[in-house]
Formats: structure tokens, sequence, C-alpha cells
């Protein structure tokens, strides 16, 4: 099946729950199919974050730099199953632990998703798929703040790196 030709399931957006299904290509396009996304936010033992460079082939903001791993959730599936295949198919590793940290619904002109983003501690060595990851690199936060604003990372990376606590 192509990515286009993908299922999500739709969600309301006043409440965390499934209201119908639609294709990957429907959603990319229309704000008023939410869908949802599960994010892992990896740390390091120093407290860095991990960012991808996101590949030149991806759809949706490709060649920047976003948070370490996110994907879209498969048709009943639960969240933390989501973050854990994702970092499995994205990093090539399993984290350890996975600790909640927050749930939003993010709007942007093409697309409305609810994310829910999780948190674990890894350093690696990780093996990237390189049809999603072109590159991986741990930044400190205040690198993070500094290429905040100015092309270099995802609005929706710079919009979690926001939410993250202290």
């Amino acid at each position: 099946m192509s990515d286009s030709a993908e299922a999500f399931d739709l969600y309301a957006a006043d409440e965390y729950r499934v209201v119908g299904r639609a294709l990957r290509r429907e959603c990319h396009g229309n704000p008023a199919l939410i869908h949802a996304v599960a994010r892992v936010q990896v740390f390091d033992r120093q407290g860095r974050i991990l960012l991808q460079l996101r590949a030149a082939a991806k759809d949706i903001q490709p060649g920047k730099w976003d948070t370490a791993v996110g994907g879209h959730l498969q048709p009943g599936e639960a969240t933390a199953a989501a973050a854990r295949r994702e970092m499995a198919e994205e990093l090539g590793v399993a984290p350890a632990q996975l600790e909640f940290l927050h749930r939003f619904l993010w709007r942007t002109p093409v697309e409305t998703e609810w994310v829910t983003t999780y948190a674990t501690i890894h350093a690696g060595p990780f093996q990237p798929d390189p049809a999603e990851v072109a590159e991986l690199r741990f930044w400190t936060r205040q690198k993070i703040a500094a290429a905040c604003g100015i092309g270099q990372l995802t609005p929706a990376c710079e919009d979690e790196f926001r939410r993250l606590p202290e």
C-alpha cells in the first residue's frame, strides 16, 4: 500500500475519541480531518535532546530538523504502542521506558492532529531509517532555542520544544 492510501482513524476535536476513518492523502490537506500522532522526545544522560533531520522525500517539512521520533497512529493503535513502533522504525532501537509528557491538538493550515508526546532516555547507537531520517544529532536546549524562528526546525518541533518541562 502506498503512503497516500494509508488509512488513519479520525478523532473528535473536543476530546480524544475516534469518530471515523480517512486516507492519509485526504487528511494531509484537510484540517477538518483530525488524526493522531505519537512523538518521543529522546534525551541523553546529559539532558541533550535528539533531533532528526527529515529526509528530503518526506511529504511534510522535508529537510528540516524535527523531534527525534514521530509518526501517525495505525487504525486502532494505542499511542504508547505507536511511540514504540515509530522509535523502532525511525531510530532502530526500543525505548527502555516511556514517560507520558502531554497530549494536545495541533492545527496547521494543512492538517490537524492530536499529538501525544512521550520522553525516554537513550544514547544509541541508533540505526535510522534513511527513508525517514537523513541525520540524527543531540542538541542542547540553548542550541534548539537559538534555532527557533529561523526556518531550521519544523514548526511542530519548535512547538514541542516550548512545551517541554525545564
